[in-house]
């Protein structure tokens, strides 16, 4: 249960640290900020809080996809995903001043609470679908869904919820990469075989989505890109084949270096923009680091892209496989909304270990 707890309040603490209240989610230079981070007296001295490190609405989104996923009773998954359609749209109202993510409150537009049938059925989104924000708010699906006898589960759901608000295959595919990577980090699975075994669960979303008949043909057009960004990401690290877990890191990988690695897997050079670079950053991040958070945030926190998003996923993943032992608590003490995220763990632990 510590580490449920640990997940949710170390991804929030990425979130923040990523943010800084939106001055860091800006720039493009991760020498500056990890400069910046340095002049500010290093990341153990800083102490995060409500006013000077607030959450992102990348939180903010994850906190509220799993309040669905622990506090109703549901007969079927289709109950799931009206509730969720219910309080994404609530959610909207308590975003306004945190400069949400644009694809996300376009995807919400399109959501019908008082349409039983049709509730979370959004149209194809070519420009604003392939975005960060299905990825980062679907880590607590694995949570929830994290046994390997649940895996159709975790599918379906993270497919969904993904394409609720971002519907194109380079965004609800990030949702099930970020949901099926804390479904490994808690089964124990090695993190050298993550990105393989994605490859092979991929086929399954295809499965689904072909059975809901929605939009297949637009899927089809767009679906081969995130296969290919993370088969190239694979061979690069020299991990594409069964049995390669340890990768293959460039001798010199300091913030400058980092960021040009960044950018070549992005899709317009703003790293961690996208449905597969988001969590591909955070998943390489958590390879390079070995367990060091310090490292971790340098790598997932502090670069020039999107580190609010990326920060979410790896404070998640790195809180399931390794819980609080090395985080000071100043980084997560007086935490924006810490209480309820802790809570949120531990629900999340219990629905999963309750599983009707």
């Amino acid at each position: 249960m510590e580490k449920f707890k640990a997940a949710m309040v170390l991804g929030a603490a990425g979130d923040a640290l990523g943010y800084r209240k939106g001055r860091w989610a800006n720039c493009t230079s991760g020498r500056k900020i990890q400069e910046e981070l340095a002049s500010l007296g290093g990341l153990g001295a800083q102490k995060l809080d409500p006013d000077n490190w607030p959450l992102s609405d990348a939180t903010l989104m994850h906190m509220t996809t799993a309040e669905a996923l622990v506090t109703v009773d549901y007969w079927c998954l289709e109950d799931l995903y009206r509730e969720l359609v219910r309080l994404y749209v609530e959610a909207m109202v308590s975003l306004q001043g945190r400069v949400p993510d644009p694809a996300t409150v376009e995807g919400c537009v399109h959501l019908k609470p008082h349409n039983f049938l049709l509730a979370w059925h959004t149209p194809f989104n070519e420009k604003a679908g392939s975005g960060f924000g299905a990825a980062a708010k679907a880590m607590c699906v694995g949570m929830r869904y994290w046994q390997p006898d649940r895996l159709t589960s975790l599918v379906e759901v993270s497919t969904e919820i993904g394409r609720m608000t971002h519907n194109h295959p380079t965004g609800f595919l990030g949702s099930l990469t970020t949901a099926l990577f804390a479904s490994y980090a808690i089964q124990g699975k090695p993190l050298g075989s993550w990105g393989r075994d994605l490859m092979k669960v991929i086929s399954l979303a295809e499965e689904y989505c072909k059975k809901t008949i929605r939009h297949m043909a637009e899927y089809q057009e767009n679906w081969f890109y995130f296969e290919a960004k993370w088969q190239f990401y694979l061979e690069e690290r020299g991990m594409e084949k069964e049995g390669q877990d340890k990768p293959s890191f460039p001798e010199r990988y300091d913030a400058e270096e980092t960021d040009k690695m960044y950018k070549r897997w992005s899709s317009e050079g703003r790293p961690g923009r996208r449905g597969h670079d988001a969590p591909m950053i955070a998943y390489d991040a958590l390879l390079a680091a070995g367990g060091d958070w310090a490292e971790l945030c340098k790598r997932a926190m502090f670069h020039g892209g999107e580190g609010e998003a990326t920060g979410l996923i790896a404070g998640c993943l790195y809180g399931l496989m390794h819980g609080f032992s090395q985080i000071p608590r100043s980084l997560y003490q007086d935490l924006d909304r810490r209480e309820r995220l802790e809570e949120l763990g531990e629900a999340l632990y219990r629905a999963a270990s309750s599983e009707k």
